[in-house]
């Protein structure tokens, strides 16, 4: 099992921060900035860094790209062990592969999103992680059914950590009941809150990890308020969860990618554009991120 620099033997645990990519004008990859980015991080005391995600725009990167931003993550953080890297693709040789590639890396383990291209049943979800977990590396689970359409229920969860192919699960259902059936269903699976805006539920329900976008934004008010909601200590987390919500909620958007790199942008950060097929934000909806997190900063968050 990967130990990382502060001693953990669950690297997957913990603030980790799913990283957008630092594009230049011309949609090239910022390097400089994206390894910038990933210090700032850490330095504000997350642990951890998934680089390669959904909000990594990883449908629109070239495999030399997609090497070379888990090349960057590894050695920004200076300990591949905090690099979690996002494998999914559209079938289970390129997961795979792409999964050896993190290793070799040197990351401590993957996130893997369910086949995605079609209708996938329980049988051949089960065999997809099964050839994923064969790199070598500890695979957190993503279940996010709006966008794949494959449901990893609680059941097929606990069949899946069986198999010994998961350590984690990245809960996006935003159903909070399903923490206690998870943990009922699959004891000793550790669930991850993988939706900004149901964290502090999640927390409460037993999450030990936090697959996170606003801390893109504000990584020590966001620190903050992990540490405060895993300990059960209500009276920092809630006020601060009401203080965040506004812009924790839009991770659970459609626009998430574009809102949190419009924050990111007003908090003096480098956000910058998206990837066609993704437009830059409405009127309305920039007007609305600009006014969260111009409040957030204004009331001292960072």
């Amino acid at each position: 099992m990967t130990t990382t620099s502060t001693g953990s033997t669950a690297p997957w645990r913990g603030v980790m921060v799913a990283t957008p990519l630092t594009l230049r004008e011309d949609r090239s990859i910022d390097f400089d900035a994206y390894a910038t980015h990933v210090q700032d991080l850490l330095a504000a005391g997350c642990d951890g860094v998934v680089p390669n995600g959904s909000l990594g725009e990883y449908q629109t990167l070239s495999d030399r790209e997609r090497r070379d931003v888990v090349r960057v993550a590894v050695e920004a953080a200076g300990d591949g062990a905090r690099v979690m890297p996002g494998v999914s693709s559209y079938d289970s040789a390129q997961s795979w592969r792409r999964a050896e590639e993190a290793a070799e890396a040197g990351a401590g383990s993957v996130l893997l999103l369910p086949p995605n291209g079609y209708l996938c049943r329980d049988a051949a979800v089960r065999a997809h992680y099964a050839e994923v977990a064969g790199a070598g590396l500890p695979v957190v689970a993503y279940n996010n059914p709006y966008d794949t359409k494959v449901d990893l229920t609680p059941r097929l969860l606990a069949q899946l950590h069986a198999d010994g192919s998961i350590v984690a699960v990245k809960e996006f259902s935003g159903d909070v009941r399903r923490a206690y059936e998870i943990a009922e269903e699959a004891p000793g699976l550790d669930l991850l809150a993988g939706a900004d805006d149901v964290l502090l539920e999640l927390a409460l329900a037993g999450a030990v990890g936090w697959i996170a976008g606003c801390p893109n934004v504000l990584p020590a008010g966001c620190v903050t308020l992990y540490r405060a909601a895993v300990s059960g200590d209500l009276d920092t987390a809630l006020p601060l969860y009401r203080q965040l919500h506004p812009l924790l909620r839009w991770d659970s958007k459609p626009e998430f990618v574009q809102a949190i790199k419009a924050a990111m942008d007003i908090a003096g950060r480098h956000g910058g554009p998206t990837r066609p097929p993704r437009l830059p934000l409405g009127g309305d909806a920039l007007a609305a991120v600009r006014a969260a997190t111009e409040k957030a900063l204004a009331e001292g968050l960072d």
